[in-house]
């Protein structure tokens, strides 16, 4: 994964000689800036899991001024996912190597958060969630996470222990590299001990704080750790 080139080739064509063909998997971010920079570390130093099939990541509404809202990041990640299951079906790809598209989004207070995750999995979109925000999950690399925020995303983001007096507080919503390297097992560790306080009749939608960005990592881009 951290050797993958940045862009989105054709996946269509043969796997390179001496190399192995890449699952290709798609994603929407609600965020212009926040996720986009956390998935550039990923793809970037992320180490791959070596009894996984090689993955090439592509961030699909990069460039997108609108269009960013759950609900419709979820229409947008449908339509994709029609054309590149035609595109597999026309390409004969073992199961192992079909596209999966994804989208990463918060509660945020989102009006329709219930109605993004009902037809995600109604169409076989993968969501990576959190609540409030994603800085749940940012904050999660320092700490346990405890306590309801009330679903303002503020009272997450000030927790971050390098928004108080650091340089990295001149760009807050950007992630670095030096934010996130050599914690993740500790915000998979974090993450699981927040999420499991939650009673098990709780939606997902409702569970406040919560993120489940460690399982995308994991299952959807095959990364170990980094």
């Amino acid at each position: 994964m951290g050797r993958a080139h940045k862009g989105r080739d054709s996946w269509e064509r043969p796997a390179r000689r001496g190399g192995q063909r890449r699952r290709q998997v798609f994603v929407f971010t609600e965020g212009k800036v926040t996720e986009p920079s956390y998935l550039d570390i990923l793809k970037d130093k992320g180490v791959p899991h070596a009894d996984k099939v090689p993955v090439e990541m592509h961030i699909a509404n990069r460039k997108a001024d609108s269009g960013r809202k759950p609900l419709d990041l979820v229409e947008q990640a449908i339509k994709l996912k029609h054309e590149e299951d035609r595109k597999a079906k026309r390409a004969k790809l073992e199961a192992k190597y079909l596209p999966a598209v994804w989208c990463l989004f918060d509660h945020d207070r989102y009006k329709y958060i219930r109605d993004a995750l009902e037809e995600a999995e109604k169409a076989g979109i993968g969501v990576a969630f959190s609540y409030p925000c994603f800085e749940v999950w940012r904050l999660a690399h320092y700490k346990p996470v405890s306590g309801s925020f009330a679903g303002v995303c503020d009272g997450a983001a000030a927790r971050l222990p390098f928004q108080r007096g650091s340089q990295d507080a001149r760009t807050p919503k950007v992630v670095l590299p030096h934010q996130l390297l050599g914690r993740y097992e500790t915000a998979r560790k974090n993450a699981e001990q927040m999420n499991s306080r939650h009673a098990a009749h709780v939606a997902k939608w409702d569970r406040d704080p919560y993120t489940d960005v460690h399982e995308f990592v994991e299952n959807a881009l095959h990364i170990a750790t980094y």
